[in-house]
């Protein structure tokens, strides 16, 4: 039996319901891409905010800011749009991807927020191989996925 979600609620692996085969096909080069997507969009908010706030304060902020304001900026961007309705970032939801729970449940903001914070530091840290951990995993989830109890799924219809 299936839920709206996709998640299969009568098979348990693990600790959190059966995901389909279609939830999870080519999960992982859209995220790729998404990732990608997020990337740009992330940049150009971080740019702006790096830019007003150092016209604000004389460019006195601009010798504090370039390290702490690309996680803050993360920790909005993805906590606003992967637990809004679309339960996704613009660039997963380009690519037909949503987050949920573990349980299916839709996400809250401060497992969302935590979810980007920890993938942009993880991202800062390993330089991208965080992503290396969805080879693993039989649900394709990475690392900060597993931090945070998501999973990422093809949106369903």
């Amino acid at each position: 039996m299936s839920n709206t979600t996709g998640f299969n609620t009568s098979q348990q692996t693990g600790y959190f319901p059966a995901l389909p085969p279609q939830a999870l096909a080519s999960v992982r080069t859209r995220r790729m891409i998404a990732v990608l997507l997020d990337l740009i969009l992330v940049a150009l908010i971080s740019s702006i905010v790096f830019l007003g706030l150092g016209f604000l304060t004389l460019g006195l902020s601009w010798i504090l800011l370039p390290p702490i304001i690309l996680p803050v900026v993360a920790f909005f961007y993805n906590g606003m749009t992967v637990s809004g309705r679309n339960m996704a970032t613009p660039g997963m939801k380009a690519m037909d991807l949503e987050v949920r729970l573990t349980n299916g449940q839709p996400v809250p903001f401060i497992n969302a927020a935590m979810h980007g914070v920890l993938f942009w530091l993880s991202w800062y840290v390993t330089g991208g191989l965080v992503l290396l951990t969805s080879f693993v995993t039989p649900e394709k989830r990475c690392l900060h996925d597993i931090l945070a109890g998501l999973v990422v799924v093809r949106r369903t219809s």
